[in-house]
């Protein structure tokens, strides 16, 4: 796969924006970015930073890791777990105590599917400090 997703991320960034009902001056005046720079991310023709992609996720209101793995900074592997992270913290008919529970069972789960099959590296390393037991 190539490492400039641009394409995918600009059309990405104009869904979100038209699901939040904002314009492109509304979006790029709430990220602090100029409109012409908006409008090149969402044609493709620009690869925002980082730092503009953070500021792009909390004027939009959702996960900036949603945002890196659009662009191909956070691995493609980690999709579904940032998308599912992501979605249960837009969840705007729960409240922010239920979303870190949520996030929390959720994680666990993960911890321990990915401990039963060995599949992961950061589970299998979370089963070798149990090792240490202080």
């Amino acid at each position: 796969m190539g490492s400039l997703n641009v394409g995918t991320l600009g059309e990405y960034l104009r869904e979100q924006r038209r699901h939040a009902q904002l314009s492109l001056r509304q979006l790029a005046d709430a990220a602090g970015v100029s409109n012409p720079y908006l409008s090149q991310i969402e044609r493709g023709l620009r690869k925002p930073s980082a730092d503009i992609l953070q500021q792009l996720a909390k004027a939009l209101r959702i996960s900036a890791e949603t945002l890196y793995v659009q662009a191909g900074i956070l691995d493609e592997r980690d999709r579904d777990e940032v998308e599912t992270r992501a979605a249960i913290l837009a969840d705007p008919s729960i409240n922010e105590r239920q979303k870190q529970v949520l996030l929390q069972i959720y994680e666990s789960f993960r911890k321990e599917n990915a401990v039963e099959t060995g599949t992961e590296a950061e589970p299998a390393a979370a089963g070798e400090e149990k090792h240490h037991t202080n």
